[in-house]
């Protein structure tokens, strides 16, 4: 008797290794979110640090006074006491980056507005001022979180970005509040 042997594999075999893959999905998952949130929040932080190192670097350079600022939706600083999405003090809505050339404000750097990123900041506008680049007004933070119900859940997210008077930026895991 001349038996043919198939090879290959049985439909209950493919149903078992795609259950088990469907499983190491459904708890990979959240961690995928979480991991995303975090990467989010990184890059935000990042594009803000390096936008207030520009800031002083341009300031020394230039010897002129450069300012940032939130902006409005057609890239213009919002007024003293105009809010954001959530308050007075929100970064959330972008920011933009100048130079005083004879009074006369010139665009350096702008990064527009993220809604999924949550930016609390100690005032409205930054000006660094020459010779030495410091920042008027003393030392500021900037908190940087999820927005919304991923801010609780994923607490390791959060970001600090502390300027000090002389203007250098220094970024921290964790909220601002929390100790460093």
């Amino acid at each position: 008797m001349n038996r043919t042997s198939f090879t290959g594999f049985t439909l209950v075999e493919l149903c078992v290794v795609l259950a088990v893959m469907a499983i190491i999905a459904t708890f990979a998952t959240p961690s995928f979110f979480a991991w995303q949130t975090r990467d989010q929040v990184d890059a935000r932080a990042r594009s803000l640090f390096s936008t207030l190192s520009l800031a002083r670097a341009e300031a020394l350079r230039r010897g002129a006074r450069v300012t940032l600022c939130r902006i409005d939706a057609a890239r213009h600083c919002l007024a003293s006491g105009k809010s954001c999405e959530s308050g007075i003090t929100d970064w959330s809505c972008g920011w933009a980056l100048f130079v005083d050339r004879d009074g006369v404000p010139a665009l350096l750097r702008v990064e527009p507005a993220i809604t999924s990123i949550a930016i609390a900041g100690a005032a409205t506008d930054l000006s660094f001022t020459p010779p030495a680049g410091q920042v008027i007004g003393g030392f500021r933070s900037f908190d940087l979180a999820p927005r919304g119900a991923e801010s609780a859940a994923n607490a390791s997210a959060r970001r600090c970005i502390r300027l000090a008077a002389g203007g250098r930026p220094r970024m921290t895991a964790g909220s601002c509040g929390a100790s460093a």
